[in-house]
């Protein structure tokens, strides 16, 4: 399992934008398969900051995703959001059964 945390830094004035921009790429990775999850979630300490969480099923996965038009379209187009560079982490996950 594949697990990645994308944190955006935006710029306040476009942060509605943003967010309408977002929702189309949350939906259609949703649909990916392979994709376990994948939610944007709200810095509860920093404002406008966003931390995009997905898990993908394996690293081909990701890869298809990465290559998906919705993907490589919404990136085109991000940095006119950002006021930092993205932040992308990668981890290798397994769940952990109790």
């Amino acid at each position: 399992m594949i697990i990645i945390h994308a944190e955006f830094q935006i710029n306040p004035i476009k942060e509605q934008a943003f967010l309408e921009e977002i929702r189309p790429l949350v939906s259609s990775s949703r649909d990916e398969e392979g994709n376990i999850s994948y939610d944007l979630m709200k810095d509860t300490e920093r404002d406008h900051v966003y931390t995009m969480v997905e898990v993908w099923k394996d690293s081909a996965a990701v890869e298809s995703h990465n290559g998906s038009d919705h993907f490589t379209s919404f990136v085109g187009r991000a940095p006119e959001y950002l006021t930092a560079p993205l932040n992308v982490k990668m981890y290798d996950g397994n769940k952990i059964e109790k």
